[in-house]
């Protein structure tokens, strides 16, 4: 269907599905199925039939119960619709005359949806080689052999870059993290403490958005220094810095931004810190720009940090994409194979943790535009 961005997307799906001569692909995955078809469900199988050599025509079918058929209908009437009970039949589901010896797979899928894919394809095993073979069935439409191929990487790919609708949506949920934070910084109070501090925040974006895009971090002095640190009853007393990373899901996307509390006398150490930090940030903010290979990137920021000594202390990636899930790709990172579009979210976090003394980090949102990077997170930094 033309001018509908999730029909497009499931286009390009389909085209890269004939590149690989894919027959036929399974995808389960709830973030996967809705950046094909804008539908979200958690009870569903897309399949995904691409023609082959210029025979027959393109397929989708969509699998889900009947409290979603009706939603279907009206997402994505282009999308055939069938009862998901199909794939739970003691007779194994057909396709028509096609014929499958390549079919595409998510390979993080949990367990119960493996054993639901066996029962669509009798015979699916798990080789030494880390693919999957199907046993010859003559009651399927898998020829004698047919290969297992992975397509997780290939959706990514196709999700990273984001349709005008969706940079909307992302653009509002960072907007909206922002109102959150002035509104919950306003509320915080010396004496408060972190689980406090956080249940402000989580509350605020229960009431204005859809809630955490994740659990939010609040961290108290040298609780600053733990990446990923978990709230505790750790009490501010409004002389120590504090680091907070929240993000907002709004209409279906995430936020993620990270900013700190600067006590009004902050250590030598700290205001060192804090300017390193910010300066890797505003570096790495200057250099995005379409073409750019992510892991370059990266290397702006982590080369910076290395020549002032604290590149040991710069332990994770600079960022990663953002969308329907708080980590999508691309990943920004050292090792990272991503080649930055125009149309890509990304965070821009550098950071620098001094175990059992401080940590800072320092996000914003951006996304990659044309000529360089829009930056959508606006809290003061």
């Amino acid at each position: 269907m033309k001018n509908n961005p999730f029909a497009e997307r499931l286009g390009l799906f389909v085209q890269d599905l004939r590149r690989q001569r894919i027959d036929g692909a399974a995808v389960f995955s709830e973030a996967n199925i809705k950046a094909l078809t804008g539908i979200e469900c958690d009870n569903a199988c897309l399949f995904v039939m691409p023609s082959l050599g210029g025979e027959g025509k393109d397929e989708a079918v969509f699998f889900t119960d009947f409290r979603y058929v009706p939603m279907v209908h009206r997402l994505a009437p282009w999308i055939r619709v069938c009862d998901i009970k199909a794939l739970n039949g003691k007779t194994p589901l057909r396709f028509g005359e096609r014929v499958f010896r390549r079919v595409g797979f998510e390979s993080s899928i949990p367990h119960a949806k493996y054993v639901l894919l066996a029962k669509v394809f009798p015979g699916i095993a798990l080789s030494s080689s880390a693919r999957f073979y199907m046993a010859e069935n003559p009651r399927s439409n898998l020829a004698p052999g047919a290969e297992f191929v992975d397509i997780s990487v290939g959706i990514a790919k196709l999700r990273a870059v984001k349709t005008p609708a969706e940079l909307d949506r992302v653009r509002a949920a960072a907007a909206l993290t922002d109102d959150i934070w002035s509104e919950a910084r306003n509320r915080f109070r010396p004496g408060m403490t972190e689980r406090e501090m956080a249940r402000i925040i989580k509350h605020l974006m229960i009431e204005k958005g859809d809630g955490e895009a994740f659990a939010t971090i609040v961290s108290v002095g040298k609780n600053s220094a733990e990446c990923h640190h978990v709230p505790d009853d750790t009490i501010w007393s409004g002389r120590e810095p504090v680091l907070v990373d929240m993000g907002v899901k709004f209409d279906g996307y995430c936020s993620d931004m990270t900013r700190n509390i600067v006590p009004e006398h902050p250590s030598r150490i700290y205001r060192k810190i804090y300017s390193l930090v910010m300066e890797a940030n505003r570096r790495a903010i200057a250099a995005v720009k379409p073409g750019m290979r992510a892991s370059d990137l990266d290397q702006v920021a982590r080369r910076y940090l290395t020549q002032a000594d604290f590149g040991k202390n710069f332990g994770h990636s600079l960022g990663h994409g953002v969308g329907i899930e708080i980590h999508e790709a691309p990943v920004v990172g050292k090792r990272s194979q991503y080649v930055l579009e125009k149309g890509m979210v990304v965070t821009i976090e550098p950071g620098l943790y001094l175990e059992g003394v401080l940590g800072v980090r320092i996000e914003d949102l951006v996304i990659v535009g044309d000529k360089g990077a829009e930056v959508i997170s606006n809290s003061a930094k």
